[in-house]
Parts: C-alpha cells; structure tokens; sequence
C-alpha cells in the first residue's frame, strides 16, 4: 500500500510539474475557493439589497471549486477532458451568472420577466452545446448553432435589450463601470466557449490548434470570468453602499 501511494504520489508530482492542464485546473480550484469565500465574508459589508448579490457570486465561485476539484483528479487518473464534469459546472454556474446580470439592475427597476429570459437562454446555450459535443461529428455543427443563438440572446440583453435599458436609464456611475466592465467579458471572455466548441473534430474551425489544448483555455477562461463578474458586482455593491452612508450622513 505504501508503494502504491508513493507511486501515486510521483505521478502527481509529475503532472503537477509537466503538464500546463493539470497546473491551470489546480490553480482553478485555489483561486475559485478563495473568492467564494471574500464574497461570503464580504456579504458585511455593504447594503442590504446588495447582500443576495454577493451571494450569488460566492455560490458561483463555489460551486466551480467543487466542480474544479473533482475535474482536477478526473484529468489526472484519465488524461481526458472531464466533459461531463465541466457542462455540470455550466449548468449550475452561467444561470447563476445571468442571475448576477438581473440582481444587478434590480434596485433601478429590473423585471422577474427579464431574469427568465435570460436563463432561458443560459439552459438553451448549454444544453445544446453538451448535445453538440458528445453527439459525434455529424451534428455538432448544428447543434452549435442553436447553442450560438442561446449565446447572442444573452449578449443582446446586454447591448441592447432590456438590461442594456436600464443600465443607461440609472443615473449610476457605478453601474456604467460595472455594465462597461460585464459587457467585456460577454464579448471577449464567454467567447473562448463557441471557440473551443468549434475547434472540435468536424466543425467550423477544426484543426486550427490541438483539442488536448482546449481544457486549458477553458480553465483560464472560467477563472477570470467567474471571478470577475463576481468582483465587479462587489465594486458596484461598495460604491452604491458607500453613496448610501453619505447620503444619510
């Protein structure tokens, strides 16, 4: 037993050290437990109808570091993505993120209608991408598509539809950084997902760098995102209570 833990314990340390995957999933889950819990601690600190919102963000990151540890010792025993591990994480995570978006604008006027949609389109985008990667490469395309469509509702809710509204109709400084910041991580960060989906054997963009590499930009991508979107609800929620306390003052 000793020897088969020593074995086990030099294969850790070999991937650990060589592999760049095994590293960023390692680094992942450290990261996402840390911030979920300076959210939770946090939670103190500022108003009221703030409180939920830093919830939400540390049950994001939470959740994630859950998902990361166990995707972090699937991928080393197998030398596989942890496919189905991750699309879990997803589904609990990105409603979770539009839940953000909507608690967000909730204090200037944000609808439960709202909210629907935009988990509505959260559950399509993912549902459908999972269908489109383990289905094979005759339909991953297609099944791509409708995940794509999922993915630009969201984005249209942010630019341009109801959130963008009321947003632009806040009069808060701080909510405009915070609209300005989540916009940028839509556009550029969520966009590392339709990337890596496409890069998969059959589809649109197939061959352009290896699949073994795509866990790699995933796990970078979820750590900024989610991490992210969870520190600039916290930089709205500090500016908002802080412009409450001088106001009574």
């Amino acid at each position: 037993m000793n020897i088969n833990l020593a074995a086990e314990l030099v294969g850790l340390d070999r991937i650990i050290n060589s592999d760049p995957v095994a590293i960023t999933f390692f680094i992942g889950y450290m990261a996402m437990l840390a911030s979920a819990v300076f959210f939770f601690v946090e939670r103190g600190s500022v108003d009221g109808k703030w409180k939920l919102s830093l919830l939400v963000s540390g049950l994001i990151t939470g959740i994630a570091a859950v998902h990361y540890y166990y995707m972090r010792d699937f991928y080393m025993q197998t030398g596989t993505s942890p496919t189905a591990f991750r699309y879990v994480d997803w589904t609990l995570t990105v409603p979770l993120m539009c839940v953000e978006f909507y608690l967000l604008t909730k204090p200037f006027g944000a609808k439960g209608s709202t909210l629907t949609k935009l988990i509505l389109a959260s559950v399509v985008m993912l549902v459908t991408g999972y269908i489109g990667e383990t289905s094979g490469i005759d339909s991953n395309i297609m099944w791509g598509i409708f995940s794509t469509l999922g993915y630009l509702y969201i984005v249209y809710e942010v630019f341009a539809g109801d959130i963008a509204a009321l947003a632009k109709g806040s009069n808060s400084p701080a909510l405009a950084r915070a609209m300005f910041l989540l916009k940028i991580f839509i556009t550029l960060g969520w966009s590392i997902y339709p990337i890596g989906y496409m890069v998969l054997p059959g589809n649109l963009l197939s061959g352009m760098f290896e699949v073994s590499s795509i866990d790699l930009f995933y796990n970078i991508a979820d750590a900024v995102n989610k991490i992210g979107f969870g520190l600039v609800i916290y930089s709205v929620a500090v500016a908002e209570t802080a412009k409450n306390k001088k106001a009574l003052a």
